[in-house]
């Protein structure tokens, strides 16, 4: 029984780490439910790993949400650009991790021309966008090799 939970528990980190760069797996919260199956059946971990481990996945869903309205916001995207950037995202969604990246930058950049704004600001609203959605990207897969390192840690302890 005990190779099918350790089974169970590396599969969900896997698949989690996969998830921190594929659009639609919860990446981050896949790590944590690896290390609560872990925590409930083998007790490998204890709970000061597992409040961690849950701050981090926290901070990772976080980073997720606000990045690219920061990166838009901070190369000064308006409330058109926001909502583009949004839009965006969502319809990146379909189109995978490229999707993910190219359609807020597009999506940003189109809302800000519908805005009034030139092709100079929302290129550089979109370019934000862009940068800010690829620095959660990064930072969320920085998070996930955390959160699977600190658990292969606290099991060999």
């Amino acid at each position: 029984m005990e190779i099918l939970w350790w089974s169970l528990t590396i599969t969900l980190m896997v698949v989690g780490l996969v998830g921190t760069v594929v659009p639609l797996l919860p990446g981050t919260v896949l790590i944590l439910a690896g290390a609560v199956l872990n925590h409930f059946t083998l007790h490998s971990i204890g709970w000061p790993t597992l409040i961690g481990l849950t701050l981090l996945m926290l901070l990772a869903q976080a980073l997720d949400i606000v990045s690219g309205a920061v990166g838009a916001k901070w190369f000064g995207a308006t409330r058109w650009g926001a909502i583009g950037g949004i839009l965006g995202a969502v319809v990146g969604l379909f189109f995978g991790i490229l999707g993910l990246l190219i359609g807020p930058l597009v999506g940003a950049f189109l809302g800000e021309l519908l805005g009034g704004k030139g092709l100079l600001p929302a290129g550089q609203s979109g370019w934000g966008t862009f940068l800010g959605t690829t620095a959660g990207i990064v930072g969320k897969v920085a998070i996930g090799l955390i959160m699977v390192v600190w658990f292969g840690v606290a099991c060999l302890i």
